[in-house]
């Protein structure tokens, strides 16, 4: 069966917008990337200690942690670990919602260190996971509220790849911080209720069979036609010229021969 092409085609116009913007989505995402991979090769370099930078919950000198605190890592291991799933997250989020992602990434950097601070275990909490969490759940709530065909896409990427990401935010290792995911998740989540309206929805393709228009019968439908309305499907022949025709029928053999009209029966 085919489908029908959609109306209207994209326009030049609206294509280059669409590169321009995936460019800055890749560019904001490498610095990003970048910042952290200078900041730890750093201090790797000048030998200071990654716990320096970390958030120290309810103690004054670890409030420089909820700004730094994502910066640092304790090996290049770690780093590793955050370096390909931050890159790509935030790519999809400046890609897809430009104009939310400008509030929500400073939100969750700044509200996940908080979280960790009030709540989180006596212990120097550092590390890109907590951003890294707030930006997928991020992605994946707004795109159930958004519902739109590219905000769907996303949130069943983000999902496919890192749906493991839900279980994360529980306890499982002691040297791990789960509440820097659980923080980060939250403000994710957080941060998509709130934001999901500062973008635009994208224009939605129309098809040639959406704008045919359709006259509503109503209830003349179940009116009967008056007679010369009723279209004709047959129409007799004229009757021949000079009155009536009759039509001969042969003579047959009669049922009873007269002479036996009186034998026995």
């Amino acid at each position: 069966m085919d489908i029908a092409p959609a109306v209207p085609e994209p326009t030049r116009a609206a294509a280059a917008n669409d590169r321009i913007r995936l460019r800055h989505a890749v560019a904001g995402s490498l610095i990003l990337v970048a910042g952290i991979w200078i900041v730890w090769l750093a201090g790797w370099l000048l030998g200071w200690p990654p716990g320096d930078f970390g958030v120290l919950p309810r103690r004054v000198e670890g409030l420089i942690g909820i700004a730094l605190a994502p910066l640092a890592h304790g090996s290049f291991e770690h780093l590793m670990s955050n370096t390909l799933p931050l890159g790509l997250l935030s790519c999809l989020a400046l890609y897809a919602y430009p104009l939310a992602t400008r509030w929500a990434l400073p939100a969750i950097w700044l509200g996940s260190g908080l979280g960790v601070w009030l709540f989180a275990r006596d212990s120097s909490h550092i590390g890109a996971s907590g951003l890294t969490h707030g930006l997928m759940f991020f992605l994946f709530t707004i795109g159930l509220l958004r519902r739109d065909r590219l905000a769907i896409v996303i949130a069943m990427t983000v999902f496919l790849f890192y749906g493991g990401m839900l279980l994360t935010i529980l306890p499982r290792e002691a040297h791990i911080s789960f509440e820097s995911h659980m923080a980060g998740a939250a403000m994710g989540v957080l941060a998509a209720i709130v934001l999901r309206r500062r973008d635009p929805e994208p224009p939605r393709k129309r098809y040639s069979w959406e704008e045919e228009s359709v006259e509503d019968p109503g209830d003349d439908e179940l009116e009967l036609p008056r007679p010369d309305q009723v279209p004709v499907l047959w129409k007799r022949a004229p009757p021949p010229v000079g009155g009536a025709r009759v039509i001969a029928f042969p003579a047959g053999r009669s049922r009873v021969a007269a002479g036996d009209e009186d034998g026995p029966r």
